[in-house]
């Protein structure tokens, strides 16, 4: 599967950004009890800034999404970068690597769909002192090189 992205001002962007990963400012509430087949819905901001709102990832079992809802997020997708304006969705469909950024001038707020699985990584990924390699394995994915 390829990956999807809709909305009224999507655009490539063939430029590559060099930048160093940074862990999100929000903390996600518990997920318990949630099944897999269900799905979190969050609301985030993205500070103004030249870095990735995280490393560059691959999940092996789930999709991730994104709707922005003010500014504009880039996204690298497998080998393909695209910056998404407001009303624009993308999917990160599972075992695409991937990672977003902030790609405006201005704080972009976005939704983000995800499952239980991916949510509970966001999560314990923020605990103090966690191994975030072993972590991202633990929950069917893994950091990869940006290189």
């Amino acid at each position: 599967m390829h990956p999807f992205y809709r909305g009224p001002s999507v655009t490539r962007n063939c430029g590559l950004h060099n930048v160093a990963a940074v862990a999100f400012a929000q903390r996600l509430a518990a997920v318990d009890g949630l099944a897999a087949d269900d799905f979190v819905l969050v609301e985030w901001t993205a500070e103004v800034g030249t870095h990735w709102i995280a490393p560059l990832h691959v999940h092996h079992a789930d999709d991730e999404a994104w709707y922005v809802l003010a500014g504009e997020l880039g996204f690298r997708l497998g080998d393909e970068e695209v910056v998404a304006a407001a009303g624009s969705a993308v999917v990160a469909r599972r075992g695409t690597p991937h990672t977003y950024w902030n790609a405006g001038e201005v704080e972009a707020r976005y939704l983000l769909m995800m499952s239980p699985r991916i949510a509970s990584l966001i999560q314990a990924i923020h605990s103090p002192g966690a191994d975030i390699p072993a972590l991202f394995a633990a929950h069917d994915s893994e950091i990869l090189s940006s290189g």
